[in-house]
């Protein structure tokens, strides 16, 4: 019956674990790795670009649309004092937990976007997609 209770606890730890964002430290230089900035372009082009636009500066065609105009998401170290926060960024991307930000959001809730995606993603799979859109936006901060 103990052993029940270790695997029952185990199982448990393991499933909280999936569930947890990928934590990151705010960097005065962010750093990247390239082949998650090339596959979290091409995210940024499916999912962000129709309203942070192309370049990623809040000018997207859906972006005289919304209630409060997109983010320039090549500015993001900037307005955080020169640092990029990549654990607050996949958390706004993630949507799943409230994050302060200023003014409100259209923004979707991305992590169960892309858990209920039509390529039946998992949790693992979402958050390498968030981790690749972050890797993403600190390449091309100005």
């Amino acid at each position: 019956m103990a052993s029940i209770g270790r695997i029952g606890l185990s199982t448990f730890a393991l499933a909280a674990s999936l569930s947890a964002p990928v934590v990151f430290a705010a960097q005065d230089t962010p750093t990247y790795d390239s082949s998650a900035v090339l596959m979290g372009s091409s995210t940024f082009k499916t999912y962000c670009a129709a309203c942070h636009g192309r370049t990623a500066q809040g000018d997207g065609p859906l972006a005289d649309q919304l209630r409060f105009a997109p983010a320039d998401l090549t500015r993001i170290s900037r307005r955080n004092g020169g640092k990029f926060p990549s654990d607050n960024v996949y958390r706004i991307i993630d949507g799943r937990e409230a994050v302060k930000t200023h003014g409100g959001t259209d923004m979707p809730v991305w992590g169960d976007a892309f858990l209920e995606s039509r390529e039946g993603y998992s949790p693992e799979k979402v958050r390498e997609k968030i981790t690749e859109l972050v890797h993403f936006l600190a390449s091309i901060q100005e």
